[in-house]
């Protein structure tokens, strides 16, 4: 997680976090929310851009900045500040179409090594949790920081 990341405001309930992307489409307004879920501890990662008239998280735009690793590498950040406020948290991210999602697996593909230092993450495959390994598709994945 060593990619340049953008700078990022953050709520005093550290559930979301806003940065500016900014590229060739201009500066665009991004948000990642943290939603719990109705499982104990078990959080979803929401990730968009920040829609301007209705201040919600638009999760289908396409942006095409020309910024994606270090708009995923802000994204990330996220996740260590979340998880050093919510110790027990585990995060789940999944992206609302399998092309969302396949970016997240890159991602932690290319990240693998620096993740697993402080994070045990796991995919979702066939309706089952397993180690994340690289070079599988994944439905869904889970972080939880180590202990």
């Amino acid at each position: 997680m060593l990619n340049e990341r953008y700078e990022i405001e953050l709520d005093s309930s550290y559930l979301e976090f806003e940065f500016d992307s900014i590229g060739p489409k201009g500066t665009i307004k991004k948000v990642v929310q943290y939603s719990e879920t109705n499982l104990k501890d078990l959080y979803n990662l929401g990730f968009g851009d920040k829609n301007k008239s209705s201040k919600r998280i638009d999760d289908l735009a396409i942006t095409n900045n020309g910024d994606s690793q270090k708009v995923l590498a802000t994204v990330a950040l996220t996740v260590f500040i979340f998880t050093e406020y919510y110790h027990n948290a585990s995060v789940m991210a999944i992206g609302t179409t399998s092309a969302r999602t396949r970016p997240y697996r890159m991602g932690i593909t290319n990240n693998l090594q620096a993740i697993e230092n402080d994070f045990n993450i796991y995919g979702l495959k066939n309706d089952d949790w397993e180690k994340f390994v690289k070079n599988v598709d994944y439905d869904a994945f889970l972080v939880e920081r180590k202990k």
